[in-house]
């Protein structure tokens, strides 16, 4: 897949990926027990991609904004070492503007990813936007790059080697697995 300069310019100033969860890291199916548990689904891809983000470039933080809030989502952002965990945020652009309050960046220094009319605001103002290629058509048009992925297929995934790709890091990576 070729990247665009342009998109790996953007790519090459990111201090922090922040995310939504439902639609971007999951499918969007949420399923509920009768007891009220939910049980998303998440794709195995994504947490590697974490997983060598954080090893690689630790320089590099994480965040995920969801408009819901579920004992699964806080329990998966800790075991992958998600730095920031916003849930029950349907005011995205409030969390975001927190987070770089805390940590010091700039819009400019932060991706993010969205798939929904909730995340536009985010998304108009991140230095580098995504979305998955079956986010809503709005959505669409205020990203930098589209995923040739749907969202819970390792969207997150891909935008990771994007970043690694545009810090002359991916060959590395490669490397040790080969």
């Amino acid at each position: 897949m070729a990247i665009k300069t342009t998109v790996l310019k953007k790519a090459s100033k990111i201090k922090l990926l922040a995310c939504d969860v439902d639609g971007v890291l999951t499918g969007g199916e949420i399923i509920v027990l009768n007891n009220g548990e939910e049980i998303k689904i998440w794709n195995v891809k994504d947490g590697l991609g974490y997983h060598e983000l954080k090893g690689t470039l630790p320089r590099i933080k994480t965040a995920w904004i969801t408009g819901r809030e579920s004992e699964q989502v806080r329990l998966r952002a800790e075991s992958m070492g998600i730095d920031y965990l916003v849930q029950n945020c349907m005011g995205k652009k409030s969390a975001f503007e927190s987070i770089m309050e805390e940590t010091g960046f700039k819009a400019s220094e932060i991706a993010y990813i969205g798939d929904d009319i909730v995340d536009i605001p985010v998304l108009k103002v991140a230095g580098f936007s995504v979305c998955p290629k079956d986010a809503n058509p709005e959505v669409k048009k205020y990203v930098d790059y589209v995923s040739s992925l749907d969202g819970g297929n390792g969207v997150a995934r891909e935008v990771i080697e994007i970043i690694m790709k545009a810090c002359g890091e991916w060959k590395r990576i490669l490397e040790k697995y080969k």
